[in-house]
């Protein structure tokens, strides 16, 4: 993609991500459903699909050292990053392109953080805006899918990473590459492959099936809920069916690597 093409369709989704977020801010109902079938607590904001058990493994693997900078990319609503940072003793710095997400990171982060602890910066997955080699740790949560190409996004996750510093990633990716039913984001996932290629080493790479299985209830769950007017709920439901549909054509991973 040209640069001034992959500019505008970044603008087109962060104004799509902006709404979503907006919806999200005025439905405890949608955060209801999430956080019961995904075991985290209310106060996490959560806009994927990781487990109150998947965070302690993201805590785990990035081995963060004490009071080290912690990069959450493609952060979101910030939960996520807020409560690795929290386990960790970690600085937190999340990026995202959505002015809207960052906002609500924001305000929970002052609540949930010691003060002078987290900052928000706008930034993209392949161009987070970053100096090199600042980061002692980085996660990216169920979204490594949306840069264009999935490992431009990991290229940019090794120049700023500090030498032994590590990643950790979660995502899907096509259980059939050529199955046209996955979208074109997911079927260019290839995380065994990409890791090495952007330089990174003692990759590994599990696929994630008991994550996978509490997701699949979570958009059961969410499909019996009533929507009415709530426009997250019927978004959430609009997401589920499509993803029920197909849901064996997709595997669940996590990966983690450590720059060299």
């Amino acid at each position: 993609m040209e640069s001034g093409e992959a500019a505008q369709a970044a603008k087109r989704d962060a104004a799509y991500f902006d709404q979503w977020y907006d919806d999200m801010a005025t439905s405890p109902a949608r955060d209801a459903i999430v956080a019961r079938t995904l075991g985290l607590p209310p106060e996490l904001q959560s806009n994927s699909m990781l487990t109150w058990q998947g965070i302690a493994e993201v805590t785990e693997a990035l081995r963060m050292p004490p009071d080290g900078l912690l990069l959450d990319v493609a952060c979101g609503r910030g939960g996520y990053g807020i409560e690795v940072a929290r386990r960790a003793g970690a600085r937190l710095l999340g990026v995202d392109f959505s002015v809207v997400a960052l906002g609500q990171a924001r305000v929970s982060s002052d609540r949930l953080l010691p003060a002078g602890r987290s900052e928000f910066r706008v930034g993209t997955l392949i161009a987070t805006g970053l100096p090199a080699a600042v980061a002692d740790g980085l996660m990216c949560v169920d979204a490594v899918q949306f840069a264009d190409p999935p490992v431009a996004a990991l290229l940019e996750f090794r120049r700023v990473l500090a030498s032994g510093a590590r990643l950790v990633l979660s995502c899907w990716e096509a259980a059939d590459p050529s199955d046209e039913r996955v979208s074109p984001r997911i079927r260019a996932v290839n995380l065994r492959r990409d890791l090495p290629s952007a330089g990174f080493v003692e990759v590994e790479v599990h696929e994630k099936p008991e994550w996978r299985e509490i997701e699949r209830r979570m958009w059961q769950e969410a499909l019996a809920a009533p929507a009415g007017s709530d426009v997250a709920v019927r978004s959430l439901h609009t997401e589920g069916r499509r993803s029920l549909d197909t849901f064996d054509s997709l595997r669940r991973v996590f990966a983690t690597a450590t720059a060299p």
